[in-house]
């Protein structure tokens, strides 16, 4: 993974709903009836659109470079290896002078995502249950896909885990320190993300055995529900690759995941190293800092819990 500054293609969301009508029209050769906002973060826009026969499908940009043949591949990779629906590609357009920027159609998955399924959270205790079974038991059939080496989906090329997560996460740490000296980073984060470094031979001392196929940012905002809250599918992975099948478990404890006990339910179940907590404190907060460092974004609201868990989890060793 590239550790640097994304700009993303300028692209509003009128022109993106334009667009988005004209290229469902030309690959599906139908009238539009109605085109909707989805939402996307800070290199993708999804709309969804139904078409004249009542089908609906979804129209997604890519506001970056060299996203495209990635995200294609690993949503079939990924639909191929789990039980719960992930959106099939229907068509793929690349840039060109009338249209600048990548995109993709898919299914539609229909639902919500489970953050913004805020009933749920009012459930019983068994209803949540339930709900994280469904979820952590089609994880783990993604977590069996294994490779012989790790790293990207596309081109797996390291013996061990820690050849290519630590010189990643040590490019990480260099880009935060001239982030904080720059002043553009606080010194709470690079405290924070020193006094983990410092560890961080003891944090991942335990041998990663089994290089394992994971989602990336499986959290509850990229997971459906359906009628009665049942699983629908799961979308948006990122950065999907051969690793350390806890490299998915962090993303768990994001937004309102906590509260259907998420990545405890999957340790219950499938086991987890001794040092999890820890590595996954490391993990949270190594993402949280690299997704600042490509957009430029700081999200606080999510970035001091972090913060926070990893001088907790240190303290703990």
């Amino acid at each position: 993974m590239k550790v640097e500054r994304i700009e993303a293609i300028p692209l509003d969301k009128k022109t993106a709903e334009k667009y988005a009508i004209q290229i469902a029209k030309h690959q599906v050769k139908q009238e539009i009836k109605k085109v909707k906002y989805l939402g996307g973060g800070s290199f993708g826009r999804a709309y969804g659109i139904e078409l004249e026969d009542g089908k609906k499908i979804v129209v997604k940009f890519l506001r970056a470079n060299d996203m495209l043949d990635k995200e294609i591949y690993d949503l079939k990779l990924l639909a191929d290896n789990c039980p719960v629906k992930i959106p099939k590609v229907l068509f793929v357009q690349k840039a060109d002078d009338s249209i600048p920027v990548d995109c993709y159609g898919m299914e539609l998955i229909e639902g919500k995502n489970a953050m913004m399924a805020f009933g749920m959270l009012l459930q019983s205790k068994r209803k949540r249950e339930k709900f994280a079974d469904e979820v952590t038991s089609a994880l783990h059939q993604i977590h069996c896909n294994k490779n012989q080496k790790f790293g990207d989906t596309l081109s797996p090329d390291c013996e061990d885990w820690m050849d290519y997560y630590k010189p990643f996460a040590k490019a990480v740490l260099d880009k935060a320190e001239e982030m904080y000296n720059s002043n553009v980073l606080s010194e709470k984060i690079i405290t924070a993300m020193r006094t983990a470094w410092s560890k961080f031979d003891i944090i991942f001392s335990e041998k990663v055995e089994e290089a394992c196929l994971i989602h990336g940012d499986l959290n509850v905002a990229n997971i459906m529900v359906g009628k009665n809250n049942k699983v629908s599918g799961f979308i948006d992975p990122l950065n999907s690759m051969y690793a350390d099948r806890e490299y998915d478990l962090f993303q768990f404890d994001n937004l309102t995941g906590k509260r259907f006990n998420l990545r405890n339910a999957y340790i219950k179940k499938y086991g987890a190293s001794k040092l999890c907590d820890v590595k996954c404190a490391f993990y949270a907060l190594w993402n949280e800092v690299y997704c600042l460092i490509k957009t430029g974004v700081l999200v606080n609201f999510i970035m001091n819990p972090l913060i926070r868990n990893m001088h907790k989890r240190l303290a703990e060793l």
